[in-house]
């Protein structure tokens, strides 16, 4: 059945800010758009929710079609509704935040996107829209979130070394942790599983590999756990 409104409607959209973890970097992935407006600028993937289609679906199919994304941690993260912040009509858009790990994709361009690349938060350019602001609050997001969720591991490979654990808390808080002090902490949590193997083709000695216990992090949280960083 087909009802008439009284009233315009602004348009809806989804923008999608995608983090991923190399080494020494906290980085997030840009399009480059092909179309107007702001053809040939650097946004967040993202685009127009169809009719009848969820939010969180329309986030996770622009996200596949622009960059080649999909099964990735993703999570809503606020509702922006400036009438002024798109050009070309009133448009409310609904902002969410993904968190990747490098290794395991590999991003490509699709629709209406020319390009799809990784950039370092410390060396972005001037992104379309209001997505600059956008973008910062997904940061303070991730920063408030990183100390009292276990989100941060899907940034870090499925097996990891505590010294890439650390310095994904390091990377992404900005500041340096007491070697001796986090991994007591973190090792007491029990939420960490130890391996039988070591890392490889490393210069320095090789390290344990562990990798996160998503079981026993559950039942600990239905017992009253607080995973706190």
């Amino acid at each position: 059945m087909t009802f008439t409104y009284d009233y315009a409607r602004p348009a809806l959209t989804v923008d999608c800010v995608v983090f991923g973890l190399d080494d020494h970097d906290l980085k997030v992935l840009l399009i480059e758009r092909k179309l107007k407006p702001f053809r040939g600028k650097w946004a967040l993937p993202g685009g127009f929710v169809r009719v009848g289609e969820s939010i969180d679906h329309a986030a996770r199919r622009e996200l596949k079609e622009e960059t080649g994304l999909e099964k990735v941690f993703l999570e809503q993260l606020c509702t922006v509704g400036n009438p002024l912040r798109d050009p070309r009509e009133h448009v409310v858009t609904v902002a969410y935040y993904a968190l990747v790990r490098l290794s395991d994709h590999r991003v490509h361009a699709a629709t209406d996107a020319a390009q799809a690349l990784w950039f370092s938060l410390d060396d972005l350019p001037k992104l379309a829209f209001d997505h600059d602001d956008i973008l910062n609050t997904a940061h303070q997001r991730l920063r408030s979130k990183l100390r009292y969720q276990p989100i941060g591991f899907e940034l870090l490979p499925k097996k990891f070394t505590l010294r890439q654990l650390q310095a994904l808390y390091e990377i992404v808080l900005n500041r340096e942790l007491d070697k001796r002090n986090f991994r007591k902490k973190i090792l007491k949590m029990g939420v960490l599983e130890e391996t039988d193997e070591i890392e490889s083709d490393v210069a320095h000695r090789a390290a344990r590999l562990f990798r996160f216990d998503r079981q026993a992090y559950r039942r600990m949280t239905r017992r009253g756990f607080h995973f706190e960083i």
